[in-house]
């Protein structure tokens, strides 16, 4: 007999309960919600020079030396609210629920890839038609 264990019962590698997968994947598609704003953004505003203009005010409202660092203080602005906002909304949601984190790690790195290809320069220059 194993010490600790009494007869008929199964040794357990923890004694802590488990946590639901829900918050881990909430935090998982909220970054990378996050990123594909930041991609998203950073395309628009190529094609248009007026939000390139209205991303550029987002960022002046708050972050010191926005004019030097022009409209990509906008976009990290928009990115950070398109993260924190959807981990707002995802949190609450999926927080008691038990997921499958290998399917939602696939749909995180596809997410990842595509923003991460979308401002890759050959791709960004097609679609903004430079």
């Amino acid at each position: 007999m194993t010490i600790g264990v009494l007869e008929g019962q199964v040794p357990t590698s923890s004694t802590r309960p488990r946590r639901a997968t829900g918050e881990a994947v909430a935090a998982l598609m909220a970054a990378m919600i996050g990123m594909l704003t930041l991609a998203v953004v950073n395309q628009f505003t190529a094609i248009s020079p007026s939000f390139n203009t209205w991303v550029h005010a987002i960022g002046k409202l708050w972050m010191p030396g926005a004019q030097g660092i022009g409209p990509y203080s906008g976009k990290e602005t928009l990115s950070a609210i398109g993260w924190l906002l959807s981990w707002a909304v995802l949190h609450p949601a999926l927080r008691t629920r038990e997921l499958t984190l290998s399917r939602w790690l696939i749909a995180f790195l596809v997410g990842v890839g595509l923003a991460t290809t979308w401002i890759w320069p050959p791709v960004f220059e097609y679609f903004a038609g430079h």
